[in-house]
């Protein structure tokens, strides 16, 4: 269940990827190869964190 979550999370990360990139960009910060597992990182625990606050506030 766990992994289904991620890719569906990674799924919206790419959806937004290209703005996030440019935003990044225009503000002087070059997102490389490299930074791109570290920013991936933060993204899914951002989502767990939302998506266990949304089962939360459905249950109650």
């Amino acid at each position: 269940m766990e992994q289904n979550k991620n890719m569906e999370f990674m799924t919206i990360a790419m959806k937004y990827f290209p703005e996030a990139k440019q935003k990044l960009e225009e503000a002087g910060i070059e997102l490389s190869m490299d930074m791109l597992p570290h920013f991936m990182d933060l993204f899914q625990k951002v989502m767990q964190e939302a998506y266990e606050l949304g089962k939360k506030d459905a249950a109650e």
